[in-house]
């Protein structure tokens, strides 16, 4: 199943509100994201995936950056960002298009306090171009992990 259609069936599967936008264009990076939904970079919610023991999700604000040494130091671990090959063989989505969910147990998802300046955001949905609106306190729902404190401006 391809990585939208994945999240649909997952969504629908779970109950879950939200809207989903497929663009003309590309959502692979947070300005490009925020350009075609009319919003800020900071509502777009980025998904950052770092190798460790397991694959690791950080889902950040968009105007936020993940603080390597703040992350590993909160996981306990030495923690890298992984790369295109990683990232697709362990979650099973393309770069850009990585969303919170779903993904297999051995995939860690935290969730950034940057993301609660908000009420809602938009997170990729599966694809490069596809992107989808949800409530952030949906998000933790669903999510369920431990919110961390690791952006940095």
């Amino acid at each position: 199943m391809q990585g939208l259609d994945r999240v649909k069936s997952y969504l629908s599967e779970k109950g879950i509100e939200s809207e989903i936008a497929v663009l003309d264009s590309s959502t692979k990076t947070s300005k490009l994201a925020a350009e075609a939904l009319g919003c800020t970079v900071a509502q777009i919610a980025k998904t950052i995936v770092f190798k460790g023991s397991k694959p690791t999700l950080v889902v950040i604000s968009g105007d936020k950056k993940v603080d390597l040494k703040r992350l590993s130091s909160v996981l306990g671990e030495k923690i890298e960002l992984a790369d295109p090959n990683y990232i697709l063989a362990e979650t099973g989505y393309e770069v850009g298009g990585v969303p919170p969910f779903p993904h297999n147990s051995e995939v860690r998802v935290y969730l950034d306090i940057s993301l609660f300046r908000w009420k809602e955001v938009w997170t990729a949905a599966g694809a490069s171009n596809a992107v989808m609106k949800m409530e952030v306190k949906t998000l933790q729902e669903n999510v369920g992990s431990a919110i961390i404190d690791v952006s940095v401006k």
